[in-house]
């Protein structure tokens, strides 16, 4: 027989049958049951506060950050492959889903040949697109790559952009890319205010113009 322990001395199992219904009573006259009634009710009451979409015909919106389907990008105005065959995504590729196959073109430049992805080994981690040096794949919003089979494979004519979809193709702004305000998070070295001053005097022409207090903040001149 195996031995049991009570952790809670204080609390005492009603064995008769007044006990249970006592105890049964108090549950129901404390006010937390009543709290969490009215949060449901609340909830229930309000309009237009439905959690449920109608999949799928209405979507979830996602950020552009989310990672899913991979996608390989062109240059708009050569609508050149913007994948330089480095092989960096296959290095890094942590699940090892990533191949790629190389060669050289008459030009003796290395173009890519075959580019693969098994989507059911990936975690979509995101490490792919950012050590890429050319922004040449990204992660997509296209969810919903469900498949019968435990390895499911695209190809490169899968992930890259069709040439008559390149105008409604943007700059990729998700995973691996840098931010809309990356150029205000560098820290500006001390050549750019002497470049500055150098403007200024350059423009300035009158005797009593004046060039503004270009110091760092902290700095008293």
């Amino acid at each position: 027989m195996k031995n049991y322990y009570l952790i809670d001395e204080k609390r005492k199992t009603p064995t008769s049958t007044w006990q249970k219904i006592s105890q049964a009573l108090k549950r129901s006259v404390k006010l937390e049951l009543f709290v969490g009634l009215w949060v449901v009710m609340r909830e229930m009451l309000k309009r237009n506060n439905s959690a449920t979409i109608k999949y799928p015909f209405e979507k979830v919106k996602l950020d552009n950050r989310y990672r899913a389907v991979h996608r390989l990008m062109r240059f708009i105005e050569s609508e050149n492959e913007r994948c330089i065959g480095c092989g960096l995504c296959e290095k890094i590729c942590i699940s090892n889903c990533i191949r790629m196959e190389t060669s050289l073109d008459e030009n003796a430049r290395k173009k890519v040949g075959n580019y693969s992805i098994n989507l059911g080994r990936c975690i979509y981690c995101g490490f792919c697109a950012e050590v890429c040096p050319e922004l040449a794949i990204v992660h997509g919003t296209e969810y919903e790559n469900a498949a019968e089979q435990r390895s499911y494979f695209g190809y490169k004519q899968d992930f890259l952009t069709p040439i008559d979809k390149l105008k409604n193709q943007v700059e990729f702004e998700g995973a691996g890319s840098l931010r809309k305000d990356a150029d205000l998070l560098v820290k500006k070295t001390p050549n750019y205010y002497e470049v500055l001053q150098e403007r200024e005097k350059n423009l300035c022409t009158d005797e009593e113009c004046t060039l503004p207090n270009l110091a760092p903040q902290g700095e008293v001149k």
